[in-house]
């Protein structure tokens, strides 16, 4: 499947190495501002060949529209963009075209769908992610509109944890990492294992400020599994966590639960979501990427017919995909939002009253 969302949905197509990418996202409302230099600031932070931390790979990531809009505004059709691809080197991969790369999606697309694209993994390749970030843009203009905002940085590199949150340092910052004290030690990790050609893993946090109370739609469209549904979906992201995750299972009850005052919530344990519906706290939300599996040390596999041999990779990759996928993470988030936003609207007859009255 392709396609992500309910109402408010998006479809991408392309690969890593072919003319280009793109989305279709269908559902947006008219009306909507498209501000293009906001939606190109989105894709030039996900873009790659920005510094020493990322791939070497040089690509505008430019969007052009063809689509849904008229005169900066959304028609309500869908909005079809198109990214072109601009730096592929497929020759670099023709060394391992009949073999399966460890860490790779390689093995199972072949044994899938029988055909084996050997071009930095065609369409299992971070390469799509462009696409959700074209589309996460056009979520965000609508969640504007409604004063909700999405935030992401990276608090953890290969076990360097951050001692603090600071979204606005984050936005400074070379690797989007949120504790300032932290970075120069996450960059040294980074900068260390892409010495000895190897990668490191990341942890990246989402934050969802503003969001009202009773989005999600129990029981199969809960927002937590919506959410955890669009992350497991990004490349290389192997856990997530919302709210307190994985420490709630070692609390007991009085610790856990967020007692409440007329003025709100007194904690945030839940991470903003109760029953699979938002409580109107922030959304908490943090993913986990696995090392970057493209690494330059020689490492045992077997090949398409099914021989024993030994992979030595060359190329051009991220020696933390947890980086750019911060970015990605954000974009599925605003998205998943969105859609449980126009989801939502139907909830109650009286919603639906103001608008047929």
């Amino acid at each position: 499947m392709n396609s992500f969302g309910n109402k408010f949905k998006f479809t991408s197509f392309g690969e890593s190495h072919g003319k280009g990418l793109g989305c279709i996202v269908d559902g947006v409302p008219a009306g909507i501002t498209i501000d293009e230099s906001f939606i190109q600031e989105e894709m030039d932070r996900r873009k790659p060949g920005q510094n020493i931390y990322a791939t070497s790979r040089k690509e505008a990531d430019k969007v052009e529209f063809l689509s849904g809009v008229f005169e900066g505004k959304t028609t309500g059709t869908p909005i079809a963009m198109v990214i072109f691809n601009e730096n592929q080197k497929s020759r670099d991969y023709t060394n391992v075209k009949d073999l399966f790369r460890p860490g790779h999606a390689d093995f199972t697309y072949f044994e899938k769908y029988g055909i084996r694209d050997y071009r930095g993994g065609g369409r299992s390749s971070a390469r799509e992610t462009s696409a959700r970030v074209a589309a996460g843009a056009i979520a965000k203009l609508l969640l504007k509109e409604l004063n909700i905002e999405v935030l992401s940085g990276i608090c953890e590199i290969d076990g360097i944890k951050s001692s603090n949150t600071n979204f606005n340092f984050a936005k400074t910052s070379e690797i989007y990492a949120l504790d300032e004290n932290k970075e120069e030690f996450q960059k040294e990790a980074i900068i260390k294992a892409k010495k000895e050609h190897n990668s490191v893993g990341g942890v990246a946090f989402v934050k969802v400020k503003n969001a009202p109370v009773g989005l999600g739609e129990p029981i199969y469209q809960r927002l937590d599994a919506q959410i955890a549904s669009a992350m497991m979906g990004i490349n290389a992201v192997k856990a997530v966590e919302i709210g307190d995750g994985i420490e709630a299972s070692s609390k007991k009850g009085d610790e856990n639960n967020d007692q409440m005052r007329a003025e709100g919530f007194k904690t945030n344990h839940s991470g903003g979501i109760l029953g699979g519906i938002s409580t109107g706290a922030d959304i908490d939300v943090k993913v986990y990427f696995k090392p970057t599996p493209s690494i330059f040390i020689k490492q045992e596999t077997i090949d398409i017919n099914k021989n024993e041999v030994d992979c030595e990779l060359k190329g051009r990759h991220d020696p933390c995909v947890a980086i750019r996928g911060s970015i990605v993470a954000e974009s599925m988030l605003a998205l998943v939002i969105a859609d449980m936003v126009l989801l939502n609207m139907s909830s109650k007859i009286e919603n639906i009253k103001k608008v047929y009255n």
